[in-house]
């Protein structure tokens, strides 16, 4: 029997809210931008968003690159790291797939 007290440094990053679903749209987008994470979310607020692309940054998941332009731009894009979790992540998204649980 396997002891699952490893994961909970990961659990807590992925149990915030947004956080997996920011991995798998960044993936799916590339290189995006702050505005197109906000489009593809619509309902996330700017601070939530905010937070939780920090964290995944802090993490190693996302690295952030910014551009000396007017106006500012931003870009969030997954490290090797990031990548690995997302394709770890299709799995479970298959799961909850189907799997009704709300």
């Amino acid at each position: 029997m396997e002891c699952y007290c490893q994961l909970a440094g990961v659990a807590d990053l992925l149990s915030r809210k947004y956080a997996m679903q920011v991995v798998c749209a960044v993936g799916l987008l590339g290189p995006a931008r702050y505005g197109d994470l906000e489009d593809a979310f619509g309902e996330v607020s700017s601070s939530t968003l905010s937070a939780r692309l920090e964290d995944l940054t802090d993490a190693g998941l996302l690295v952030r690159e910014r551009y000396d332009e007017i106006p500012p731009r931003v870009e969030y894009e997954l490290t090797d790291e990031g990548e690995a979790l997302r394709e770890h992540l299709d799995p479970l998204l298959r799961w909850a797939e189907s799997h009704d649980l709300e």
